[in-house]
């Protein structure tokens, strides 16, 4: 946990917000609490409230509004016609493979000569690689699509054409000065498009291509939108896991792809919610994606190939589909403890290293880290130390030695812009605000730690690095109740930028000694007015062990779906009152 204490953040309402508020409560039978969740949330009509409530399909925006979809477009309506040979070259996480899962059925369907390349990252690292693109010409491959990469690939796509192939690149990440020198560039974020969602991740970007491509297509209307709306199933696991904001045109795919997700009949996602704990009829929640699904499918690019996965999504096979998920779900336990080894070494280091602990942007490197697991490691050091942070390790292909890494962020500091600033010191890298790859020489690892440091002090400090706790409501503990989760409900899925609302009780008695579990998370039973609750911490600070039956606590809390209970109240500060 962070040393800083969170700011606590009392959101109020003017008199004028507080009549919207009570307009909304009346007109969708809100409760008071979650009408005045919404206005903060920046919704103040009935409209608004209407589309975010219930967002319609033909609430997504239109295909066409995508810079060179057009294009993108005439050149697949070719290729099909033609016969020609597509390679989808994809990612080997989420996004990137559901990417290529939305394309390839939708392209399949249409006709189409298709097959799918996913790099693997150890062998194959991120992005687009000549190597890969030279054995596609020579297997007589005419297009390339690439789903969740390739806007920083402007010379891998200048080969492509000079080997006879024409390149669609299809990504969200941000781009160069340059755009590549495709036959068309889908990617919200280039200067030429004007597309209303900037946060579409890849595999929403691929969704819009496929939506595109039906639209055009011969396929009756009820059929489109039947499949449109089981392809949302797929972008719904990469929209959340990619963690892009769940608002707009976002929350839309989310909130109808996790409806769809209550009933699953393609074996190897049935297969999937099984070994992640979700039962077939049950609606998951966008944390369970985010934390029980979306983990197992990225374990078999961190751990292994992520040619599982699309074995996976395109098998018929209700035992193969078995079989395949519960090989993810192992990697995925070997992956857990990976990243325990490494947290454990890290946490270690910060203990016993003054310098590194002095820095407000950190790099850590050591060679025989596992690449797989690095950008996980760096968000939770990220968040654990406020602190942007990047994990790198020493990578052998050919007799060639490179260090590779990822990093995360936190709010207010751009990585991607802090790279572009120190980009003579690497080989290669890329990605976005939040997170980002490197790949570099080892002899610059110290350079770049010490110009990473530094670009995060001249942009953070302790305040800015606080955090800081945004407070919806103010309660008493006979509030908190299944009914309050209940109107919580009411307003998901939550995620990023859309957080569950942060309800505050206010002078608290604790009632019993504190249970601690696992030496780090917390059960804390309290009392307020002749009512008491239960609240729940997970790694919390140690002092709050020290808590004894009379203390008198303020505490900010998220109320949150619980397998066992229903619901739960989850700490998210506690302060002596």
């Amino acid at each position: 946990m962070s040393r800083l204490a969170p700011r606590w953040v009392e959101l109020g309402l003017s008199p004028g917000q507080e009549e919207i508020a009570g307009e909304l409560a009346r007109a969708f039978a809100l409760s008071p609490v979650a009408a005045r969740v919404l206005v903060h949330r920046g919704i103040h009509t009935i409209a608004e409230a209407q589309s975010f409530l219930d967002p319609p399909l033909h609430s997504l925006h239109p295909p066409h509004l995508l810079y060179d979809m057009d294009r993108a477009l005439a050149r697949l309506n070719r290729a099909i016609a033609e016969k020609e040979s597509i390679l989808l070259y994809g990612d080997y996480d989420v996004d990137g493979t559901s990417a290529i899962v939305i394309l390839k059925t939708v392209l399949d369907l249409l006709g189409a000569q298709t097959s799918a390349f996913v790099p693997h990252r150890l062998r194959d690292g991120y992005g687009m690689k000549a190597d890969r693109i030279e054995q596609a010409a020579a297997e007589g491959v005419r297009l390339i699509v690439s789903v969740d990469t390739g806007i920083r690939a402007g010379e891998v796509v200048s080969l492509a054409s000079r080997l006879g192939m024409d390149t669609i690149v299809t990504d969200h990440h941000l781009p160069e000065a340059e755009i590549p020198p495709a036959a068309a560039v889908l990617n919200p974020n280039q200067p030429a498009c004007t597309y209303p969602n900037k946060h579409l991740c890849g595999a929403g970007v691929a969704f819009k291509l496929a939506q595109a491509l039906l639209t055009a297509s011969a396929m009756p209307p009820d059929r489109q939108e039947r499949l449109l709306e089981s392809l949302l199933k797929i972008a719904t696991l990469a929209t959340i896991a990619d963690i892009v904001p769940l608002t707009g045109e976002n929350r839309t795919i989310v909130k109808r792809g996790l409806a769809g997700l209550s009933d699953v009949r393609q074996p190897g996602l049935r297969a999937l919610l099984d070994v992640s704990g979700i039962a077939s009829g049950t609606i998951p929640t966008s944390r369970q994606i985010a934390f029980q699904v979306a983990p197992r499918i990225n374990a078999a690019g961190r751990m292994a190939s992520a040619e599982d996965v699309l074995s996976l999504f395109f098998t018929r096979d209700p035992g193969f589909a078995r079989h395949v998920a519960t090989a993810l779900d192992e990697m995925n336990r070997e992956r857990q403890d990976t990243e325990k080894q490494m947290r454990e070494a890290i946490e270690q280091h910060l203990r016993n290293d003054a310098l590194s602990a002095s820095r407000l942007g950190l790099v850590l490197y050591q060679p025989d880290w596992h690449l797989g697991v690095a950008g996980i490691v760096a968000g939770r050091i990220a968040e654990q130390e406020r602190k942007p942070a990047f994990v790198l390790t020493r990578q052998e292909k050919d007799g060639a030695v490179s260090v590779k890494g990822s990093g995360r962020s936190i709010a207010g500091f751009h990585l991607l812009d802090a790279l572009e600033s120190m980009r003579h010191l690497l080989e290669q890298f890329g990605g976005h605000e939040q997170a980002a790859g490197v790949t570099l020489r080892e002899e610059n690892v110290p350079a770049f730690a010490e110009a990473f440091a530094a670009a995060a002090a001249s942009a953070l400090d302790d305040e800015s690095r606080r955090p800081r706790i945004e407070i919806d409501a103010a309660v008493s503990a006979a509030e908190v109740s299944a009914t309050l989760h209940a109107a919580v409900e009411r307003l998901a899925p939550f995620g990023y930028r859309h957080q569950p609302p942060v309800f505050a009780l206010y002078g608290a008695t604790v009632a019993a000694n504190p249970v601690i579990m696992k030496q780090k998370h917390i059960r804390l039973r309290l009392s307020e007015a002749g009512s008491s609750v239960t609240v729940k911490g997970w790694s919390v600070p140690p002092d709050w062990f020290q808590l004894q039956p009379g203390d008198r606590v303020d505490v900010a809390f998220q109320l949150e779906h619980d397998s066992y209970d229903g619901w739960a109240a989850i700490l998210k500060d506690l302060r002596r009152a």
